[in-house]
């Protein structure tokens, strides 16, 4: 595989970043992942930080040097952030679980796949083109399906973040598995929250992706949307991947040489800088303590399955 691949993250104006993201590849398999902890529940990034630690966990785990079946493997790990996180919740008698969005996307052999919950997006782009968008698990995305509001109104429209499904729900997340993408040399992949696009257009993004450098790309498209939402707005994050060695960028990924069984991993360090909330009620987990509760619902889960 040969590919060039750019993640990075803001802050913007909330006062801690919830949003987590990773990538892990192997010689012939390749994992992206973005997760949204949702702002509105306590302890969002718990949530977060714990959907892609266990999804590049089992990558590690299982793509030897590719997995069984993409599509299942998806499938089961979001599944499984989800029981975790039901798990923890009831074992500690929290008043309301840590809830996120995901979109995971893996590459294998040429095809892409992807699986998504909540409204953080996958976008595909060919030569200047948007071949495909994950449709949002949002109020808005449903009322539009409906005929019930207009296209122009779901920008603007007061739902228009509120989504019905997320991991870490009071019901079964809606685990949506796109339909498998050939890979073409060239083409751009894009992993977002809703931090991006909804501060940017579709076409806005496409532009900024319409660049000779991923790097610079996400980079430029990241600027623009903390631009927009200098005052108000949300937690930007995104992973770019370009496909193959067409530009021939000094960046660029190539796992020809790459050994047998081993992975590569790269989470997106997350800083909170601006914090300044002294409400202990309000304040985020340190990363520490992200990694340690972490720890514990990973240990629960073994012991459960150990006594099934």
């Amino acid at each position: 595989m040969k590919f060039t691949i750019f993640q990075n993250s803001r802050q913007g104006p909330r006062p801690y970043n919830q949003d987590r993201l990773a990538y892990s590849y192997s010689k012939d398999a390749l994992l992206l992942v973005v997760a949204d902890g949702m702002g509105g529940h306590r302890h969002g990034e718990v949530a977060a930080q714990l959907a892609i630690t266990t999804m590049t966990e089992a990558f590690q785990r299982l793509a030897v040097p590719t997995l069984s079946s993409p599509a299942k493997f998806l499938i089961e790990h979001i599944q499984q952030i989800h029981d975790m996180i039901d798990q923890v919740t009831e074992e500690r008698e929290m008043l309301e679980a840590p809830r996120t969005t995901i979109v995971a996307a893996v590459v294998q052999r040429g095809v892409l796949y992807c699986a998504h919950v909540g409204d953080s997006r996958l976008y595909h782009f060919r030569d200047g083109h948007l071949l495909y968008r994950t449709e949002d698990h949002s109020i808005v995305q449903s009322l539009y399906n409906k005929g019930m509001i207009e296209k122009g109104d779901m920008s603007t429209h007061p739902y228009r973040h509120k989504v019905y499904s997320c991991l870490g729900g009071d019901v079964p997340p809606k685990i949506d598995l796109s339909d498998r993408q050939d890979l073409a040399e060239g083409d751009t992949i894009l992993l977002c929250t809703d931090g991006v696009w909804g501060a940017v257009t579709d076409e806005q993004i496409k532009h900024f992706l319409g660049g000779p450098f991923i790097n610079e790309n996400v980079t430029a498209l990241l600027n623009e949307a903390e631009t927009v939402s200098r005052e108000q707005g949300d937690n930007m994050s995104a992973i770019g991947l370009q496909w193959g060695d067409k530009l021939s960028s000094n960046l660029a990924v190539s796992t020809v040489t790459m050994p047998m069984g081993t992975t590569t991993t790269i989470m997106n360090p997350v800083t909170n800088a601006n914090q300044q909330s002294t409400d202990l009620h309000d304040m985020d987990f340190t990363d520490d303590q992200i990694e340690s509760t972490i720890a514990e619902i990973q240990q629960a889960l073994s012991k459960t399955k150990r006594n099934q």
